[in-house]
């Protein structure tokens, strides 16, 4: 038999110098991570500066003015956004109109075991594989394939609901309804993503508790899962907001890039981003300066939005 030696204790030096090595790993990680955090407010700031820079000569000409303003002339140098923060600010709308509602359901379907595992998984991948299509693949595919497809719906929402503003002219090839609800399709992996991670983060004892208190399946959804995860669905909601405000080159293929505010929206119209991207190759002077205003409007509409999105959720979860 053979005897095991005693083991080695560790001495109160190597001790010593063990806790200060970890202790200055500790500190060492917090001093990347705190620079880090202040590189990105940096950037930010970095940026912001840069857009106000370039287009100070269209806001000293145009003032705030500039927001409610339909005139967009290069050849006179007159230039107002207005058409184009409709156009943003309605594409966006009607996208979560759509979006909203079947991504919930959507995320729902996919976290309370309506079907199997191994086809639920399935499911669930093919949807994530949404977020990855190039915008511009959305762009060709609403222009070629989808646009011509509901073309008759939209010819018979005119028909039928004429007497509507909003449907009060009859459909062209690009217009804002067949833009917006492409634009639902492209955030729709935003909304199911996160707001199935939200409900599968719940605890289970909330299933099992209302499950045992002898409420359906349906009551347990709406009255206390989707309560309960109110505040990551919100979230989910904002975060997918933002993506459609900034949404570019889809809604340059799809919108009708025109110029004017039109209260249909079977009629062409024009997102600030879009404009963007179809004038600024050849944009130089007021006009650039103009377009660079645009884009600062832009990036101050999508910081209000994340900053009510954080106000929104905080709120939701001091009430959980």
């Amino acid at each position: 038999m053979t005897v095991q030696p005693p083991a080695r204790k560790e001495t109160l030096l190597e001790a010593s110098i063990k806790f200060s090595t970890v202790r200055s790993i500790d500190q060492n990680f917090r001093r990347v991570t705190f620079a880090l955090a202040i590189g990105v407010g940096v950037i930010l700031v970095w940026i912001a500066y840069s857009l106000l820079v370039i287009s100070l000569p269209a806001i000293q000409k145009f003032g705030l003015g500039f927001l409610v303003d339909s005139t967009w002339n290069p050849v006179e140098n007159i230039y107002g956004a207005l058409p184009h923060v409709y156009g943003t600010v309605m594409s966006s709308f009607l996208a979560l109109i759509f979006a909203v509602p079947l991504g919930v359901g959507v995320a729902i379907f996919l976290t309370e075991n309506f079907l199997e595992q191994k086809i639920l998984q399935p499911i669930a991948f093919t949807i994530e594989l949404l977020a990855a299509i190039p915008s511009v693949v959305y762009g060709l595919w609403g222009l070629f394939v989808f646009l011509p497809a509901i073309k008759p719906l939209l010819q018979g929402l005119n028909h039928n609901f004429g007497w509507i503003p909003f449907f009060s002219t009859e459909p062209g090839g690009r217009q804002l309804f067949g833009a917006s609800l492409v634009l639902a399709i492209m955030i729709l992996p935003t909304i199911i993503a996160i707001s199935r991670d939200t409900l599968n983060s719940l605890p289970p004892k909330l299933r099992q508790g209302a499950y045992g208190l002898g409420a359906t399946r349906w009551e347990t959804i709406t009255q206390i899962l989707i309560p309960a995860g109110l505040s990551g669905i919100i979230g989910s909601v904002m975060l997918a907001l933002g993506r459609a405000l900034g949404e570019t080159m889809a809604l340059a293929m799809l919108v009708g890039n025109a110029n004017k505010v039109n209260i249909s929206w079977l009629d062409p119209a024009s997102t600030l981003s879009s404009l963007i991207a179809n004038q600024f190759g050849e944009a130089s002077g007021l006009q650039k300066s103009s377009l660079f205003y645009e884009a600062l409007i832009l990036m101050v509409l999508t910081l209000l939005v994340n900053i009510f999105a954080q106000v929104l959720v905080s709120r939701f979860q001091q009430v959980e």
